[in-house]
C-alpha cells in the first residue's frame, strides 16, 4: 500500500482525501497493513518535513493515503502503531498534527473518536455564510455549488465558522442540503454590537448582521456597560441546539453615533486584526531605514535602468516599478516587485500575522495593512532615489502582444520617479508640456510602455476578456472628518498600461510555476454556474439578443455580447445582468483558469507588500531560481489549499468590512436629506422592492414594494423586474426613476427611498378618470385579493404575486365578509346541503356501530 503512495508523488499531490469513505461505518477493521519498520523513508515529502522538523513524523500527505487504504475510521493509536511512531514525542506530535488536519477539514472524528477522510460525497467541509433571517449556507473548501443549511442546522453555527456537513439531500426549490456533523473551527470570539438591557435582561444586538443570534449577556456581566451603548461582547459560550451564545461585556466603544465610530464598528464586528503582537515588534524593531549592502549581494544590479512607479496619488506604498524600451522584434519589459520575502521569513511572528490578516484592508480614509509600516511604507516599499530588494519578472514580448520569454530573478533597483496615473496620461495623451519638460530623460521610455499598452490591448480584445465598464467612488471628507461629497473615479489608460503590465507578470509566474511542478497558488475564477446561466439566456432572448458558446460560453462569448450592445440604452441593464451571471474568483492551489482575464493559467505575483497569496508566490519562485526541487519546497499542495480558503476568506472579510464602513458613511451623508428628491437608476429588484442609486451621487437605496402604488406587483427573476397587475407598470433593472429619501436607518445601514410622484395606469402618473371607472378598478383589485385569500397555496416570495397597499387589504377584508346577496344565498345553501349530508352520513356510520355490537 505504501508503494503505491510513493508512486503518487507531488505531481498528483495526493487527493486521496477526496474518495468516498463512510465516516460513520461500524467499528475499526485492523487490516493487515504493512510494517510499520520504514514508514518515515516511505514518505516521499519527507525530505520537506525534515527541512522543517527535527525529528519528522509521517507528511499530512502520507496520512491521508493511508487513511484512504485502510478505508475505515482509525483511531490516533492504532495509526500510531502502524506508522511506526512509539516515543511520547512522537505521539504527542501525531495529535498535534491530526488535530490540525481537523481543523482544516482534511479529517474529521467520528462519534467514537475515530479519524476519518473528508471526501466531496459524503462529508464536505466549508464555511458557512449566514443569513440574517437565520438559515445559512456552507461554502464548500473545495469548490461546487453551496449547501443550504436549514434555520434548525443553524442554531449551533455562527457566520464564518468552519464545520463538516453531510449532504441529506435536496430541497423543494433544487438546493443541495446538508446536515450539520462538525464543527471545526469557531470564527467568532468577539462581538461588538449595541447592548439592550430590558426588564432585568442583557442582550447584544451584534452590529454584522449576518450573525443572526444574539448574545446573551447576565446581568453580573454587564461590567458599567448601559442601555443602546456600543459594547464589545467576549463569547464565552458558544451556541448550541438549545441556548443562544453567551458572553461578557469585556469593552464600551462608546455611544451610538459618535465620531469615527463607523471604522471601529467595522473593525470590530470582523474582527481585523489591528494591534501587532509583541512578538512581531521585537522582530521588526531590528530592522534598519535603508536596505543592508550584505543584502544586496548575488543579485542583479538594476539600479542604472530607469524603472518607475507609477500609482494613485494617494497612494502611500509602492510594490511595483516597470520599465520598457523597444527591440528589433518587439519590447523588452521588466516588472519589479518588493522583495518581501527577504523580510518575512516563514514561520516567524511577522509571518503568522501577515497570514492571519491574510490582506490588508483599505477603509475611505485608513489602511490597515498586512505588515507593519517599517516594512510597507518603509524596506519594502519602493520609494524614489533608494534602493531596494526586487523580484524581477523579464519578458520579452512580441509585436503581436505574445510573451516569447520570460524569466525571474532577484535584483537591487533604484526607483528613478514616483509618478502619479494622471501625470502619466497627461503627458502621454494630452501633452502636458510642463510635466514633459519635468521628465524628459524618461519620456522616451513611457512612450515605448504606451506603445506596449496599445499592443497588449488589442490583444487583449483578441483573447476575450471581458471588460466591464463599472463606476467606483471615493468619499471625500471636510475638515471635521464628515462625509462632503461623493465622487465617481474615473480610469485613464494610465491605469491600464499599469493593468496590463500586472496582468502580464501573473500570467508568466503562473506558467513558470506550472512548468516546474511546484506546488503554488492560483487565482481562479470559473465560468458561470449552470443556473444562473439558463437565467441569463432566457433574459437575453427576452432582449431578442444571443450568448454564444453553447453549454460552455467562455469569456470571448461574453466579450463579443458586450461589444455588440454599446450603442443599445439599455446596455447598462445588459452589462450588469451579465456581471452577476459570473463566479467569484478564488484561491486555490489547483490551476483551473481565470474565466473572466480568458487565461488559462493566472496567480498573484505583484503585490505581496498587501496578499499574503503573492508572498507565497514569491517564496516558491525564490525556491526554484536557487536550485530547490519541488518536493523539497516547504509547502505541501493540501497546506497550499488550505491557505488558499484561508485567503479567499479574508479578502471577504476585507470587503464586507469596508462596505459597512461606507454604508455607514453614505447614511450619515443622507441624514440630512430626507425629504429631498433625487433622480436614480434601478440597479436590483428583488420580490420585497427595488434598490436605487442616486445619479451624481452614488448611494443605494430601497423603494420597497409597499411604498409602490396599490397593486399586485409579479416578481420576474429572469427578467429582473416586477410587473404591476392592474397598472401594467414595471419596474425593470437598468431603468431611470425619481425618487424621494423617506428615512435613514444607521444602525441597519439602510436608506428607503420612495416614488417622488404616484404612478397611474401604465406609469404616466394618475389619471383622472370617472368615479365608476374608479370603482371598478378598485372592484377588480379587491376580487383579486379575495381570490388570493381563497386559494389555500402561498406562492413563493422569490417568483410569486406579492400584493401590497392598506386600504386595498381594507377593502378586501370588508367584501370577504360582506359579500354580494346572491353568492351568500349560494354559500348558504351550500352549507346546508353539506351539513344535510354530513347528518346522514354520521347517522348511516352510527347504525352500522349498533349493529355491529348486537
Amino acid at each position: 500500500m505504501f508503494m503505491i503512495s510513493a508512486a503518487i508523488g507531488t505531481g498528483a499531490v495526493f487527493r486521496g482525501y477526496n474518495t468516498v469513505l463512510d465516516a460513520y461505518q461500524g467499528l475499526l477493521i485492523v487490516t493487515k497493513g504493512s510494517s510499520s519498520k520504514g514508514a518515515r523513508d516511505l514518505d516521499p515529502h519527507r525530505a520537506r518535513e525534515s527541512k522543517k522538523y527535527q525529528n519528522p513524523i509521517p507528511s499530512r500527505e502520507y496520512i491521508m493515503a493511508h487513511l484512504e487504504e485502510q478505508g475505515v475510521p482509525m483511531w490516533r493509536s492504532d495509526m500510531a502503531e502502524q506508522l511506526g511512531l512509539e516515543s511520547e514525542e512522537d505521539i504527542e506530535a501525531l495529535r498535534r498534527r491530526l488535530n490540525a488536519m481537523e481543523r482544516d477539514g482534511q479529517l474529521v472524528r467520528n462519534r467514537r473518536g475515530a479519524f476519518c477522510l473528508v471526501n466531496k460525497r459524503d462529508l464536505i467541509a466549508g464555511r458557512i455564510i449566514a443569513h440574517p433571517d437565520g438559515f445559512g449556507f456552507l461554502k464548500p473548501d473545495q469548490g461546487g455549488e453551496d449547501l443550504f443549511l436549514t434555520p434548525r442546522q443553524m442554531r449551533r453555527l455562527l457566520h464564518g465558522d468552519r464545520a463538516v456537513v453531510r449532504l441529506v439531500g435536496v430541497d423543494h426549490r433544487g438546493r443541495r442540503e446538508g446536515a450539520l456533523v462538525e464543527i471545526l473551527v469557531r470564527a467568532n470570539h468577539k462581538v461588538v454590537g449595541r447592548l439592550h438591557i430590558e426588564m432585568g435582561l442583557g442582550f447584544v444586538q451584534p452590529d454584522n448582521k449576518r450573525l443572526h443570534q444574539e448574545i446573551v449577556v447576565p446581568e453580573a456581566e454587564w461590567n458599567g456597560a448601559s442601555h443602546g451603548q456600543i459594547v464589545v461582547a467576549e463569547i464565552v459560550e458558544q451556541p448550541t441546539k438549545r441556548t443562544q451564545p453567551v458572553g461578557r461585556i469585556i469593552e464600551v466603544m462608546g455611544e451610538h453615533m459618535a465620531p469615527g465610530m463607523e471604522i471601529e464598528l467595522a473593525i470590530r464586528s470582523h474582527e481585523l486584526p489591528v494591534e501587532w503582537p509583541d512578538e512581531v515588534q521585537r522582530e521588526v524593531s531590528g530592522l534598519a531605514a535603508e536596505v543592508e549592502e550584505s543584502a544586496k549581494l548575488g543579485r542583479e544590479d538594476l539600479r542604472q535602468l530607469p524603472l518607475v512607479t507609477i500609482d494613485g496619488a494617494d497612494a502611500r506604498d509602492f510594490d511595483d516599478a516597470v520599465f520598457c524600451e523597444e527591440r528589433k522584434n518587439g519590447w523588452r519589459l521588466l516588472v519589479c516587485i518588493a522583495d518581501v520575502s527577504s523580510y518575512v521569513e516563514p514561520d516567524s511572528a511577522l509571518d503568522i500575522e501577515a497570514e492571519n490578516r491574510g490582506n490588508s484592508v483599505y477603509f475611505p480614509d485608513r489602511v490597515i495593512p498586512m505588515l507593519p509600516e517599517v516594512l510597507s511604507n518603509g524596506l519594502c516599499s519602493l520609494n524614489p532615489e533608494v534602493d531596494r530588494l526586487c523580484m524581477c519578472c523579464e519578458m520579452f514580448v512580441d509585436r503581436a502582444g505574445q510573451v516569447e520569454s520570460s524569466r525571474f530573478f532577484q535584483a537591487v533597483m533604484r526607483s528613478h520617479a514616483r509618478l502619479t496615473y494622471d501625470q502619466v496620461a497627461a503627458m502621454l495623451i494630452d501633452g502636458d508640456a510642463d510635466l514633459c519638460q519635468q521628465y524628459s530623460h524618461l519620456l522616451p521610455d513611457l512612450h515605448q510602455l504606451y506603445a506596449l499598452y496599445q499592443v497588449l490591448h488589442r490583444a487583449r480584445s483578441r483573447r476575450g476578456a471581458i471588460d466591464f465598464d463599472t463606476t467606483e467612488t471615493r468619499i471625500m471628507f471636510d475638515s471635521e472628518q464628515k462625509v462632503e461629497r461623493i465622487v465617481p473615479v474615473y480610469r485613464n489608460d494610465a491605469h491600464r498600461l499599469i493593468e496590463e503590465c500586472m496582468l502580464l507578470a501573473n500570467v508568466a509566474a503562473a506558467r513558470y510555476l506550472l512548468g516546474k511542478k511546484i506546488p503554488a497558488l492560483y487565482r481562479n475564477h470559473e465560468g458561470p454556474p449552470d443556473d444562473k446561466l439558463t437565467n441569463l439566456r432566457e433574459f437575453l432572448a427576452e432582449l431578442g439578443l444571443f450568448l454564444p458558446g453553447g453549454k460552455e460560453p467562455e469569456a470571448s462569448d461574453y466579450a463579443e455580447l458586450l461589444e455588440s450592445i454599446q450603442d443599445r440604452p439599455d446596455r447598462h441593464l445588459i452589462q450588469t445582468v451579465l456581471l452577476r451571471s459570473l463566479s467569484q474568483a478564488l484561491y486555490s492551489s489547483e490551476n483551473i483558469g481565470h474565466f473572466g482575464l480568458s487565461f488559462s493559467a493566472y496567480t498573484h505575483f505583484t503585490s505581496p507588500i498587501r496578499r499574503y497569496p503573492d508572498l507565497i508566490v514569491h517564496r516558491a519562485i525564490k525556491h526554484l531560481i536557487n536550485g530547490g526541487k519541488p518536493e523539497e519546497f516547504e509547502y505541501s499542495q493540501p497546506r497550499l489549499q488550505g491557505l488558499g480558503e484561508h485567503c479567499s476568506s479574508t479578502e471577504r472579510r476585507a470587503d464586507e468590512a469596508t462596505r459597512d464602513a461606507v454604508d455607514w458613511l453614505k447614511c450619515e451623508y443622507m441624514m440630512d436629506k430626507v425629504g429631498e428628491e433625487f433622480d436614480g437608476i434601478i440597479t436590483s429588484v428583488n420580490s420585497f422592492g427595488i434598490f436605487v442609486e442616486l445619479d451624481e451621487i452614488y448611494v443605494d437605496g430601497l423603494v420597497h414594494i409597499t411604498a409602490l402604488d396599490n397593486d399586485y406587483y409579479h416578481f420576474d427573476p429572469v427578467g429582473h423586474r416586477l410587473h404591476g397587475e392592474r397598472s401594467g407598470h414595471v419596474f425593470r433593472l437598468g431603468d431611470q426613476i425619481k425618487i424621494k429619501v423617506a428615512a435613514v436607518n444607521l444602525d441597519d445601514r439602510k436608506i428607503d427611498f420612495i416614488l417622488a410622484e404616484s404612478l397611474g395606469e401604465g406609469g404616466q402618473g394618475r389619471r383622472k378618470g370617472s368615479r365608476s371607472k374608479t370603482r371598478q378598478r378598485r372592484a377588480k383589485a379587491l376580487d383579486m385579493a379575495i381570490d388570493e385569500i381563497m386559494q389555500d397555496s402561498v406562492e413563493s416570495a422569490e417568483d410569486g404575486p406579492v400584493y401590497k397597499g392598506p386600504k386595498a387589504d381594507a377593502k378586501a377584508g370588508e367584501k370577504s365578509r360582506k359579500g354580494s346577496g346572491k353568492e351568500r344565498s349560494k354559500k348558504s345553501r351550500k352549507t346546508k346541503d353539506s351539513k344535510k349530508k354530513k347528518n346522514k352520513k354520521s347517522k348511516r356510520t352510527r347504525t352500522k356501530k349498533s349493529k355491529a355490537k348486537e
